[in-house]
């Protein structure tokens, strides 16, 4: 809770500078690096997976727990006259009064045996006629060990639950790797929409002024008297539509800030949800050596998905193990020692005088424990086992059987991050070919509407030619903005696939965690 208490001053000092920054009244300018790190402390979803990290890291913690001592205290006091039928009694119904009290621990081993250490101290009175000591004081120590040799030994109720939930931790670390990696590129993708749709704005801005320039040209042309009215006509049409598409590039653009900042924003930013993000960054289009094996094996050994399946595999082993033991017969040994003090005054209605060297009180009951010969010990074996045992036994089959389960889900995964990669590697090569072939294309266009524009300039062309060519180059320029996009996109999927993004663009994932 600390920690989280910590990111989210964080974040809201990271907003705060972002949006103090001085640019247009409703525009902020934005890195990549920037709206990463707003995605860090921001994003609900990374937060929550972050969150049940946590949660699984102290469960694998509480598991522990199992192995601490348990302290055991117990105390009671007891008064009886019960009438005795024998005449060794002195007494039809002796009053006998007690009080006692003890302390037992109890340790858990990693053997599976538990060790008890317990201590008692008494004091009774009793008025019988044969009763030597009245008050009398007792004390006794001792120890005792039950050590399975059988079911229990190799996987018991503790074990199970620290493999269950240490499987489950790492599971949920996994989890949280594979939400940041995802995280991360759909900001970066975001992010890269969001340059794409601003240079398309450019692009139908332009297409607009060329239009008008157009349209002006046809009035100049037509006022002059070298050109019907009729003319106007095209010029104007296209005009419009080209404002349509403007209004609706304009919309896109709104669309796509709107998605970076549901991915980057928290819900209480009030001010910036209404402030347009300028990105800074428009990427760079180098070209990338493709090694398609090498970042197969990356993935195969970095993706956070094989963590998750592997560990959700190594849970279902240690439940299938827990089971195969339980089908074993139960044989525990057991061994146990104890040492006892006795301490008193001699009763005053007994019949006879205290033993020698039992006077005292429970100080001298407890040295006693060290000093007499008053002492147990006591060895056995418990043996127990269920006739048929159909329950451990159907127990062991299913948990067998969810484990192959496990594994192939693990082998399917590994198949499938195999094709994103391969298809990642295909995108990027693909996309890296036709920047260049749309670059050609554009500058093409361009010559071409030059030209064109010359000729209609000499009486040589007609509206329907310049605008076409005007058509032509703004989708020959909408193409290569897709083309560098694609480019951008398809690099970041690649260090997606291949586990790599956080680690690529220096985010040490260990330590957003928060675990234990």
């Amino acid at each position: 809770m600390r920690s989280s208490r910590s990111n989210l001053r964080a974040m809201l000092l990271l907003t705060a500078t972002w949006f103090a920054a001085p640019a247009a009244a409703d525009e902020r300018s934005l890195t990549l690096q920037q709206a990463l790190e707003m995605a860090l402390k921001s994003n609900e979803t990374l937060i929550g997976s972050r969150e049940s990290l946590a949660a699984a890291g102290e469960m694998e913690y509480g598991a522990r727990g199992a192995y601490d001592p348990a302290l055991e205290l117990s105390g009671a006091s007891q008064r009886s006259t019960q009438p005795v039928n024998s005449v060794l009694t002195g007494s039809l119904a002796p009053d006998v009064r007690s009080t006692q009290a003890g302390m037992t621990v109890h340790q858990l081993l990693s053997t599976g045996g538990v060790l008890s250490l317990r201590a008692n101290g008494s004091r009774q009175t009793s008025d019988g006629a044969f009763t030597l000591l009245s008050p009398a004081y007792g004390a006794q120590l001792g120890a005792e060990l039950r050590q399975p040799l059988l079911r229990d030994r190799m996987m018991d109720a503790a074990h199970l639950t620290m493999a269950v939930t240490t499987a489950d931790r790492r599971g949920a670390e996994s989890s949280f790797r594979r939400t940041l990696n995802e995280t991360l590129a759909a900001v970066e993708k975001s992010y890269w929409g969001l340059v794409s749709a601003r240079q398309e704005v450019g692009v139908r801005e332009e297409a607009v002024r060329l239009a008008a320039e157009q349209l002006e040209e046809t009035r100049t042309r037509v006022a002059s008297g070298s050109a019907p009215g009729t003319e106007l006509a095209q010029p104007r049409a296209e005009l419009g539509r080209r404002q349509a598409e403007l209004f609706a590039a304009h919309e896109d653009l709104a669309r796509a800030d709107h998605r970076l900042k549901l991915l980057i924003l928290a819900d209480d930013d009030a001010a910036p949800w209404g402030v347009t993000i300028a990105p800074v960054d428009t990427g760079a289009t180098d070209s990338v050596a493709i090694d398609r094996e090498a970042w197969v094996h990356r993935a195969l050994a970095g993706r956070p998905e094989i963590g998750s399946y592997q560990a959700q595999v190594e849970r279902r082993r240690a439940e299938t193990t827990h089971a195969r033991d339980a089908e074993r017969p139960a044989l525990d040994a057991v061994v146990s020692y104890d040492r006892y003090g006795l301490a008193g005054s001699a009763n005053p209605v007994g019949a006879g005088g205290a033993p020698p060297g039992l006077g005292g009180d429970l100080a001298n009951a407890l040295h006693s424990l060290g000093n007499d010969g008053f002492d147990a010990f006591r060895a056995g074996l418990v043996l127990g086992f269920p006739v048929g045992n159909r329950a451990a036994r159907g127990e062991t089959e299913s948990a067998r059987h969810l484990e192959l389960d496990a594994e192939s889900e693990l082998a399917r995964a590994r198949k499938a991050i195999r094709v994103e990669v391969l298809d990642a590697a295909a995108a990027l090569e693909t996309a890296t070919r036709r920047i260049e072939a749309t670059r050609m294309a554009r500058e093409a266009a361009e010559i071409q509407l030059a030209a064109e524009q010359d000729r209609y300039r000499a009486g040589q062309s007609t509206n329907f030619l310049v605008l076409t060519r005007q058509n032509d180059l703004s989708a020959a320029q909408l193409d290569e903005i897709a083309a560098r996009t694609d480019f951008l996109t398809a690099r970041t999927e690649v260090a997606r696939a291949t586990g790599s993004l956080a680690e690529d663009r220096g985010i040490d994932a260990a330590s957003l965690g928060g675990t234990r």
